[in-house]
């Protein structure tokens, strides 16, 4: 099953404050923030949803094709995910503008105020699907992540227009898209992927109810944090999966992307949408006890040992089958 994971390619730069945000805030005063955190620590670290998602599957050995825009200092970026299985020939590389850039502050209760810079993001909107679809051998499910809102429609037009199968997954964009972009976005989705709070908020901006929503789309995908996910379709009863225990709590920074890569990974490998969870759910538990999106490590032994004694050995004989390869 060929792949194709669009959204954001950026550099993340990922610092932590030892307080409390709550702390600093003033109630009458939330109309003139002027705020400044002194930090304890800066990590620099690669990321942005497509590069992220990418990634993820990349370590599960199905190698995905990534579709985004990037600067011309995306050479060592590019040889990192390259060596981690995930196909780049598709990113586009701008000729005037830096790759995309997030600065992210993490309070001490895991609360996060970040920022994005754009650059050469924004010219993901040039991309044909068409062109890669070509290059590959054809698309079997294209990935729209957070990226430049143009080429979010652009892709999710294309995708209707060629009859290629597509998930919906706004992520980061949805506070700035209106009610008509994310209706033209998730309608006739396979998958609509969202966190709890985004599922409420789409529902807000679109002004239709869950049920509609959830009749519009093949699969509505809700991740609720600690208490796992929730897959839901017409007819069917919900799917209910939770996590495994986390070893530690470093950084909840790509936690989401790490989920749909699992995910994502599962459906490549055609085993069941509850199976497919399940392998999200554990990659996301990875990256939850690690600082920085792409710093873990997935060592197939620990992986399947952790997964076996939260999902059981009948699931772990049926994903370590596919992990050997």
């Amino acid at each position: 099953m060929r792949i194709a994971v669009t959204g954001s390619i950026a550099t993340d730069h990922l610092m932590t404050f030892p307080g409390r945000f709550a702390d600093q805030l003033v109630a009458d005063q939330l109309h003139t923030v002027s705020l400044s955190f002194l930090v304890d620590n800066l990590d620099v670290r690669r990321g942005g949803v497509g590069a992220n998602i990418a990634f993820g599957m990349g370590q599960l050995g199905t190698a995905p094709i990534l579709v985004g825009a990037a600067g011309p200092d995306f050479d060592d970026y590019r040889a990192w995910l390259d060596r981690h299985g995930v196909d780049t020939a598709s990113v586009r590389i701008s000729e005037v503008l830096h790759t995309a850039r997030f600065v992210c502050t993490t309070d001490a209760d895991h609360n996060q105020i970040g920022s994005f810079y754009t650059g050469a993001m924004s010219e993901a909107r040039l991309i044909e699907l068409q062109a890669v679809a070509e290059r590959v051998g054809g698309l079997d499910l294209v990935t729209i992540g957070a990226d430049d809102p143009e080429a979010m429609l652009r892709h999710t037009e294309e995708c209707r227009g060629r009859g290629i199968p597509f998930a919906a997954d706004f992520s980061q964009q949805i506070a700035r898209m209106g009610g008509e972009e994310i209706r033209t976005l998730l309608d006739g989705a396979t998958y609509l992927f969202s966190n709890e709070y985004e599922k409420g908020l789409i529902e807000s901006k679109t002004g239709w109810t869950d049920a509609e929503i959830l009749g519009r789309v093949g699969h509505r995908v809700t991740t609720l944090g600690a208490n796992g996910v929730r897959i839901e379709r017409v007819g069917d009863e919900p799917i209910e999966v939770g996590v495994p225990e986390e070893l530690r709590k470093a950084d909840p920074t790509g936690v989401g992307d790490a989920f749909r890569a699992g995910f994502l990974s599962g459906l490549a490998w055609g085993v069941s949408l509850e199976r497919a969870a399940q392998v999200g759910c554990m990659l996301a538990t990875l990256v939850i006890e690690t600082v920085g999106t792409q710093e873990y490590q997935l060592e197939r032994t620990h992986f399947m040992d952790r997964f076996t004694k939260r999902y059981g050995s009948e699931a772990g004989d049926e994903v370590r089958a596919h992990l050997a390869g």
